[in-house]
């Protein structure tokens, strides 16, 4: 079968992959491209596990083709920290213990940081409802949503 070149921006760097027409971008990114953060839950796009964004808006990346990222701009969980550094939604995770098993874990995150990007001081009920999208068999939500409005905080705090 023909393998298709794809050019895209992924994480801020120019990046080249070849893939299949029908291939997805998590298999993409996790077998071509060895980012194994985004995860693999359902692959039918109900968990949230493989979230990812795609020029500004939050997908599932098991319902992208890697192909249709052509020329687009791709961000993942390997993009959120700025080098060693956690931003404030990944330590608050941590301080919050607002994970376990770890499967849910980069796709809330890649989530929670889009959620404060459009709003930076969301309520409980705004957040619940943002992150609705996202699934944890672990750590129930309590956790995960006390760690986003800490961070929501902790954010709002170093703007001002």
């Amino acid at each position: 079968m023909a393998k298709i070149r794809v050019e895209t921006t992924i994480n801020g760097e120019e990046t080249e992959f070849l893939c299949s027409a029908q291939e997805s971008l998590l298999d993409a990114l996790r077998n071509e491209l060895g980012m194994t953060g985004t995860k693999e839950g359902c692959t039918t796009g109900d968990c949230g596990a493989c979230s990812v964004v795609v020029d500004g808006r939050l997908v599932p990346a098991c319902l992208v083709l890697a192909a249709e990222t052509e020329g687009r701009v791709v961000e993942t969980i390997e993009g959120v920290a700025d080098g060693h550094r956690l931003t404030p939604v990944q330590q608050k995770f941590l301080e919050n213990g607002a994970l376990q098993c770890g499967i849910c874990t980069p796709g809330f995150i890649v989530a929670a940081e889009k959620l404060l990007e459009k709003n930076p001081d969301p309520t409980e009920a705004e957040a619940r409802y943002f992150l609705a999208g996202n699934l944890c068999r672990c750590t129930g939500y309590d956790k995960i949503i006390k760690a986003v409005l800490d961070a929501a905080a902790v954010m709002r705090e170093e703007r001002a």
